[in-house]
């Protein structure tokens, strides 16, 4: 007699080969741990050669953040600080100057901007950090502010979001990373990040941000309290907004890091944990174009097989990381292009390097430029 799982994933595989969207009820069952990982993989991995070949992207990044002071308390964060807390602290200009300066003498093609959100300091403190940034160091593309700190923002000036987004982006922003997403069912998001900017503000600053040109990213965390139900949901509701708007470039699961955290008595997602729920990202998500493997959270070896489970992109050389290594990451705090370019040729794809809005980058010493686009998603739409 043919099993109900392996029924399921004969089913799954049709629709996969002919291009055919998944269910919400599918994806769910794609969690049930007698779904073979192999198979799903398999599966994922189809869908990834289909959309990018054998490319395997990443850039040359630095990461900036300019505080982790905040107002809010998330329960998985192990990064914040309190104003009066030893760890607490806010850079000056010189400071985040002196990270660009760096960044250029690197070859960075981008810089990754989030932090804390310091209650001491105004709308302004944090729009000159882009200013400053930008007008210093016009070539480097500023990947700044979550919906969180939008939505802070927001609150602080009583403005309207397409507002804050058009200033900022006169001011230099270039894009939108994914973060604050966290897990958007109320369910599991007001335990672990109350009070913190919902799931409908994440929706309609993306939303909003989408209709300015700015592209985004998206994210989940996953492997805390949460469950397949809710990331299913979430997963959902990131492909219906990519529907509307074709605005999101690339997904990036986050394994949770428990340590030094509210939420430590859990054990870290495993890696068959994380190459699933890579697999399943990629099988769901049939309208974005790019997959991320974040080797700062799944680790060098992870990474490197997520690769071979949906994934296209490994992200960069990430220098500063703080938030992610303050929860215990054991990962490096910087790899080399060549550690990158190896990882990823050892995984049998071959190294593209593509800037934040994966244009190809050409490279001769230590002067670069972009060349043809590398994805296909459009603001058309």
């Amino acid at each position: 007699m043919i099993s109900a799982s392996r029924q399921s994933i004969d089913s799954i595989r049709e629709k996969i080969e002919c291009g055919e969207r998944l269910s919400s009820k599918e994806a769910q069952g794609l969690w049930d741990e007698s779904i073979d990982l192999h198979e799903l993989g398999e599966l994922a991995n189809l869908v990834r050669e289909r959309k990018n070949g054998d490319a395997g992207y990443y850039n040359i990044n630095t990461h900036l953040n300019p505080t982790n002071v905040c107002v809010y308390r998330c329960t998985f964060c192990a990064f914040r600080a309190d104003l009066r807390d030893d760890r607490g602290y806010w850079m000056t200009d010189e400071q985040i100057l002196q990270r660009g300066q760096e960044a250029v003498d690197a070859g960075s093609t981008e810089m990754h901007i989030v932090g804390g959100l310091h209650h001491q300091k105004g709308y302004d403190s944090y729009l000159n950090i882009i200013r400053i940034l930008h007008d210093a160091y016009p070539t480097l593309h500023l990947k700044a502010w979550t919906p969180v700190e939008i939505n802070w923002f927001c609150h602080l000036t009583k403005r309207s979001k397409s507002d804050i987004l058009s200033e900022m982006k006169s001011a230099g922003l270039g894009s939108l990373p994914g973060g604050g997403a966290e897990i958007f069912h109320p369910e599991v998001r007001d335990k672990i990040c109350e009070h913190k900017a919902d799931t409908e503000e994440w929706f309609e600053i993306h939303r909003v941000a989408h209709s300015l040109g700015l592209r985004s990213n998206a994210t989940m965390l996953y492997g805390h309290i949460e469950n397949a139900y809710h990331r299913t949901d979430h997963l959902i509701r990131l492909r219906e907004l990519q529907d509307e708007t074709g605005g999101f470039q690339t997904f990036i699961p986050l394994a949770f890091h428990p340590e030094n955290t509210r939420l430590s008595h859990l054990p870290k997602p495993s890696a068959a944990m994380s190459l699933r729920t890579m697999a399943i990202s990629r099988l769901v998500l049939d309208n974005f174009d790019h997959m991320k493997a974040y080797w700062i959270m799944l680790g060098l070896g992870t990474a490197q097989a997520a690769l071979a489970y949906g994934a296209d992109d490994i992200d960069g050389t990430v220098r500063h990381e703080l938030i992610y290594h303050d929860a215990g990451a054991e990962t490096p705090e910087i790899l080399t292009v060549e550690n990158i370019k190896n990882l990823i040729r050892e995984a049998g794809r071959e190294p593209i390097e593509r800037d934040t809005l994966y244009c190809r980058v050409e490279r001769e010493g230590r002067h670069w430029t972009t060349g043809e686009a590398l994805s296909a998603v459009s603001l058309s739409k």
